[in-house]
């Protein structure tokens, strides 16, 4: 067999059983014993360290003997040893937001008890103590992090222990004992999705050798990594619907009008995925048969969902992930004085912008700053949470991160601040690479992400106004009245219209757009719109700002654009073809997009600059994704490179999920393929869901997908990681 990767069909050496003898012996053995020593003492100095800073800044401290802080320090030490566990135990059975709560809560609580036990009561009185246990528990996580040089040693070590706990209750070992858990010899699978990351990005960041992690990977042979197209729409839901569920048809846009029910899905708001979801089961999702599904907007039909949006809840009781994460002072409490300094320097990188005169750019104001600090918190404790699911031996694990989503939606999908997050999600896969040790599986990893993301000024920045007073000129309407409450809904996003539907709904995601005469139940076509409004289509198609708008007329589909139009359905141009700055896989795009759900009677997609591939998004986002146009469209999959593919040229997400399932069914983790076999295009799986088929999308351009790898070492021998890979 070819230097690399061992395959998951070899057999994976057992370890031999150990007597009590032979496990004293590697309990005491120097190595171990030094590191805890060295944890120890690191423990202690920056206990003493936060402790005499503390002490200084109170007003009224009446000592700063060392030796009283040496003993204050060993005095935490003995409270936090027997408040901890019991802190633990009340987070565990709060669950949820009590947990949050009394993650931060256990913190102030071991320094303020530390502080009221201390013989020379330096402080005195409940707001100082309160006072000085808050200030302890801020600088202690600047400490730790600055001690580990913004590395995640110390979260690492914390979800290490949390695995070993998990592992030893499971084999029904809860006291101590001096046997040690070994790596799990079945395999199982770990996919994580790097939200919004394009393959262009992702390629020129290893290559710029900014992504060490995955670097390592490729360049020792062990993965490749490849770009798939998504197709029309690229976005999340869209996305996960087809690569969990294999029915992405069902999504037309991020946000849609249904004209049956006159409502306004979001598929981000928790009742809405939740219907959403019940259209697109049929349980054999991705990750049925024991699958875990953590921070996704859909659930795959997985058998234990966390932070999954469909299935909206906080993990409960039996997330010892989340309690350990909330309780830790390496959990919550960090990320929390963490993501309040990562505020501050999202203020400090706006206003390095706006100096410099940067353009494209956005406000990065308003939500945005509590959506930065909130992302990372997040990306902490899912790996929490798949830590404790890799202890746990979920056959099946898939965890969404959306830190670099979020950022470069306001950035810049290319801008410095956005590929330092891309940079943090490669350093959550070597944590979780660290972890593999402690699993009770071999996990095989899998990267990939959803969707990419395409620059560019907004259509509001460019041309003055909003797409919707466009629509509005153009009907005829009077664009001075106030802004009905379904249109309100669409850009701002309420629970539920509250008036009268505005008689043209225009509903955005990215550059790609919905419009929905609303007072006729059924989709009109081009005659019955040109009849009502016969200056809108014309109108549309020739703003500089708008690509193409896509309608239905007798003949089939057709995309209209300033110059021409080109019909979906036999590929007749006349005129300029509109499709050519899109691309290749524009007609086929369309012409599937068509056959989705709930769609608009009109569709639109902005111009884009055939030089530089930027985007007009219809909402205030200088980085969007949605439509066709730039990078958006190329998403990317890293995997083990000796594993087989149905096809080079992976096209849509529905092609992904049976990529997938063949994967599990190779590990035996499924026990056969669900559903007719598909090609690139996926189109059997299309027929299957009741979509009838469309042509085959055009094959991606050979060469230039996959990095030069290296099988071995400069000297031969397979390089360290080629052979523990899979994890």
């Amino acid at each position: 067999m070819a230097v690399g990767p061992p395959s998951p069909r070899d057999p994976v050496p057992v370890p031999a059983t150990r007597g009590w003898a032979a496990e004293l012996r590697a309990l005491i053995a120097w190595r171990r014993v030094s590191n805890r020593l060295r944890r120890a003492l690191r423990s202690a100095l920056v206990t003493f360290v936060v402790l005499s800073l503390t002490l200084w800044l109170m007003p009224g401290v009446r000592s700063t003997d060392v030796f009283d802080t040496l003993g204050l320090v060993v005095l935490v030490a003995v409270v936090g040893a027997v408040l901890r566990p019991l802190l633990l135990a009340g987070v565990i059975a709060l669950g949820g937001w009590g947990a949050m709560l009394l993650g931060v809560v256990a913190q102030v609580t071991i320094i303020a008890v530390a502080l009221e036990l201390d013989p020379s009561k330096r402080v005195s009185g409940f707001p100082g103590v309160v006072l000085a246990a808050i200030l302890a528990v801020i600088f202690a996580a600047i400490l730790d992090w600055m001690a580990d040089s913004g590395s995640d040693d110390t979260f690492v070590q914390e979800a290490q222990r949390l695995m070993r706990g998990v592992r030893r209750r499971r084999s029904g070992r809860r006291l101590f004992t001096l046997r040690r858990t070994y790596p799990g010899t079945e395999p199982g699978m770990l996919v994580v999705q790097l939200d919004g990351v394009a393959e262009p990005v992702l390629r020129w960041a290893v290559r710029a050798g900014n992504l060490p992690t995955i670097g390592t990977w490729l360049r020792s042979g062990s993965h490749t990594m490849r770009g798939w197209h998504t197709g029309l729409p690229s976005t999340t839901p869209a996305a996960q619907a087809g690569i969990l569920h294999g029915a992405s048809a069902h999504i037309p846009a991020f946000r849609w009008y249904e004209k049956d029910i006159g409502r306004l899905m979001v598929a981000n708001r928790p009742r809405d995925a939740a219907a959403i979801e019940r259209r697109l089961s049929d349980g054999r999702g991705l990750l049925a048969d024991g699958g875990v599904s953590i921070g996704n907007a859909f659930s795959g039909d997985a058998t234990t969902n966390l932070l999954t949006v469909s299935h909206a809840a906080l993990p409960g009781r039996s997330a010892r992930g989340w309690a350990a994460f909330m309780a830790s002072p390496y959990g919550f409490t960090r990320a929390l004085v963490l993501g309040v300094a990562e505020v501050f320097t999202e203020l400090h990188q706006a206003r390095l912008q706006r100096r410099r005169n940067l353009l494209p750019r956005v406000s990065r104001s308003g939500a945005f700053l509590a959506l930065r600090p909130a992302s990372m918190l997040l990306r902490d404790v899912n790996v929490s949470l798949v830590a404790e699911q890799m202890a746990r031996g979920a056959p099946m694990i898939y965890c969404d991160l959306v830190d670099y989503d979020e950022v470069a939606h306001h950035a810049g999908p290319a801008r410095p601040e956005s590929m330092r997050q891309l940079e943090n999600l490669d350093r959550m896969l070597g944590a979780l690479e660290r972890l593999a040790p402690e699993a009770a599986r071999r996990y095989h990893l899998v990267v990939l992400s959803d969707h990419g993301q395409s620059q560019g000024a907004t259509f509001r920045q460019r041309y003055g106004e909003t797409l919707s007073r466009v629509v509005d000129r153009l009907a005829a309407t009077p664009v001075d009245e106030p802004v009905s409450p379904a249109e309100q809904e669409a850009t701002e996003e309420p629970e539920f219209p509250k008036g009268p539907v505005a008689p043209l709904l225009v509903v955005s995601s990215g550059n790609l757009a919905l419009l929905y005469v609303t007072g006729d139940p059924q989709r009109l076509g081009r005659d019955a719109i040109e009849r009502a409004y016969p200056r809108l289509i014309a109108g549309l198609a020739g703003h500089p700002g708008i690509g193409l708008v896509v309608v239905a007329d007798t003949d089939g589909p057709v995309a209209i654009g300033g110059g021409g139009s080109h019909h979906l359905r036999d590929g007749r141009v006349e005129g300029a073809d509109p499709l050519l700055p899109y691309g290749p896989h524009a007609r086929a795009d369309l012409l599937r997009h068509q056959d989705s759900a709930h769609l608009g009677d009109l569709v639109l997609i902005s111009a884009v600059d055939p030089v530089t591939r930027e985007v007009a998004a219809f909402e205030e986002l200088v980085g969007s994704h949605g439509g066709m146009g730039g990078w958006q469209t190329d998403a990317v999959l890293v995997h083990p490179s000796d594993w087989p593919l149905r096809s080079d040229a992976l096209a849509g997400p529905d092609a992904l999920h049976h990529q997938l399932v063949d994967w599990l069914v190779m590990l035996g983790l499924r026990a056969e393929p669900v559903g007719p076999e598909v090609d690139a295009a996926g189109e059997s799986q299309a027929v299957e869901r009741g979509n009838p088929p469309e042509p085959g999308l055009p094959s991606r351009p050979p060469g230039g997908n996959e990095l030069p790898q290296a099988s071995a070492s400069r000297d031969g021998a397979p390089t360290r990681f080629s052979r523990t890979h899979q994890y």
